[in-house]
């Protein structure tokens, strides 16, 4: 009997990649709105101030839940995209997996509710999570950088540029006053879509091309 294997002929879906792509773009969108919506609707909010785990806490908490989940979901769409149409070497599936952890991290941020309220019961997680957050969110554009060199040289650079602007970026948080971090958290926020922006418009175009190709 013999034991050889037909490997399977590699095809792309562009369906399914414009599908995802949108999906992508589509949650940056819903995040930012559900934290604008949140910031007129929160009693007493103080949008220089307060950061997003505050409006996650309390009576309107779902409006900000609805964001986070959105984006998570963004999140791993980039990450089902990339293994989709792998650019081939370990510095790519790293970041195809550091992208499905970061939607991962994400969920978990909305769905513990430990943010904003001085939660302590049971094990308090959350700043576990933001520590791993912006290890992850630094590492992942940059590999992905790599992949992208051949295919398109300006994502590659802007990939990187990413990474490095959160590198500089994402540690200060952690040390600033009170008066200005909830201005800060968001425009760390606006880092990260960018990642999930641009990646959701490069398979678009991308999946664009494959279906007028294959009409």
């Amino acid at each position: 009997m013999s034991n050889n294997v037909t490997a399977p002929r590699p095809h792309s879906a562009p369906g399914f990649m414009l599908c995802l792509g949108w999906i992508a773009i589509l949650g940056c969108v819903v995040f930012t709105v559900s934290i604008l919506i949140a910031d007129f609707v929160v009693p007493e909010h103080d949008w220089m101030a307060d950061t997003i785990s505050d409006l996650g806490a309390g009576r309107y908490e779902f409006i900000v839940d609805i964001g986070i989940y959105a984006f998570s979901a963004a999140l791993i769409a980039c990450a089902l995209l990339c293994a989709h149409m792998h650019f081939g070497g370990a510095w790519w599936s790293g970041g195809t997996i550091g992208l499905a952890l970061l939607g991962l991290i994400v969920f978990l941020v909305g769905a513990r509710n430990e943010y904003g309220d001085r939660d302590s019961d049971g094990v308090v997680i959350h700043i576990y999570l933001v520590y791993a957050l912006g290890l992850i969110m630094l590492t992942v554009p940059w590999m992905l950088s790599n992949g992208f060199a051949d295919i398109s040289p300006v994502v590659a650079k802007a990939m990187k540029g990413i990474s490095l602007i959160w590198l500089v970026s994402a540690p200060p948080f952690f040390f600033l006053p009170t008066g200005i971090d909830g201005i800060y958290e968001r425009y760390l926020g606006l880092i990260a879509m960018a990642m999930v922006l641009l990646l959701g418009r490069f398979f678009i175009q991308r999946g664009t091309a494959l279906r007028e190709r294959q009409s």
